[in-house]
């Protein structure tokens, strides 16, 4: 993997030096910037990775610097870190309300200043790949969440969950209540992966209805199993109560007849190298599509573990 990039810019060519020197020395590579202007032509041609962007600089602020970078839609989410030697609040609003995510105050700790830029790098890749509908990472911190796992050579067992009937509660219910139905389901995943699973363990979107949690075998099934009593219960609140005592939403199919479709349940099918080699997050996709056809065929809410494959 290449080191982060990041840009320097401050007139004082000692500060420069001392935070390139600290940020080098923590793993990242460091360019600089004497001046705004140069700056700005260097953010556009270097593609940093963040900014440390200094305030007080002739020519042009860094006020002024933050400013016209964020105006620029292509910086977006570029974190940009503003240091001072003044610790005046007005000055970490207005660098804020500009569009900074961070400040720090000269002078700093070394520690500190590496535990900064570490945090915006980390939490700025999370919101780029991020589902933005529940905030859980997506697809391709899946993809590398799995890799990692197979080549460290862990024992783990993958999760598949997706909701059941979802087209028919969105067709009746509308986008919005569509929206609210995978957040709660985000939610009580989450919560369950809290409450059964380890510190380690990993939750994503993979996209629409559909998420995964990667675990361990020991601690998968309770999981699903927390996630069905919770998923049973909760989910009734999305309906009216007509829909909720009959147990189904009315629909009209493509022949423009009405049709009645169960309330929404939830399927998890789950994929564990326990007992046998798993080559890819492809391979793991496979078999959890031929799982999702046995949990497809049954009523309710289930659990489908891959054993059942080999019956």
């Amino acid at each position: 993997m290449s080191k982060k990039k990041i840009l320097i810019i401050d007139d004082s060519q000692f500060m420069a030096n001392l935070i390139s020197e600290i940020l080098t020395e923590a793993g990242y590579d460091v360019i600089t910037a004497a001046d705004g202007y140069q700056g700005l032509q260097k953010v556009e041609t270097e593609k940093p990775d963040l900014v440390i962007l200094d305030i007080v600089m002739p020519g042009i602020s860094g006020f002024e610097v933050c400013k016209l970078l964020r105006s620029d839609d292509r910086n977006n989410l570029m974190p940009i870190i503003m240091l001072t030697a003044q610790e005046n609040e007005d000055d970490k609003l207005t660098g804020l309300e500009l569009g900074a995510d961070d400040y720090i105050i000269k002078p700093f700790n070394k520690r500190e200043l590496v535990s900064r830029v570490r945090n915006t790098l980390k939490r700025i890749d999370r919101n780029r790949w991020a589902n933005p509908l529940t905030g859980l990472r997506g697809n391709i911190e899946i993809e590398r969440e799995i890799q990692q796992r197979i080549a460290a050579g862990q024992v783990f067992t993958v999760v598949y969950a997706d909701i059941d009937n979802f087209k028919a509660y969105n067709d009746v219910y509308g986008y919005a209540c569509g929206d609210r139905a995978i957040k709660m389901t985000a939610d009580i995943i989450v919560e369950n992966v809290k409450r059964f699973g380890n510190a380690d363990d990993f939750v994503g979107h993979i996209g629409g209805d559909d998420f995964l949690i990667i675990s361990t075998p020991e601690r998968a099934v309770t999981i699903a199993e927390g996630i069905i009593a919770d998923f049973d219960v909760k989910t009734k609140k999305l309906y009216q109560p007509r829909d909720v005592e009959r147990g189904y939403v009315v629909t009209i199919n493509r022949g423009k007849e009405d049709v009645k479709v169960p309330l929404i349940t939830i399927s998890l099918v789950l994929v564990t190298n326990k007992h046998r080699e798993l080559v890819s997050h492809r391979h793991i996709s496979e078999i959890a599509a031929a799982l999702k056809q046995i949990a497809k065929a049954k009523t309710g809410s289930v659990i489908v573990q891959d054993s059942e494959l080999q019956n």
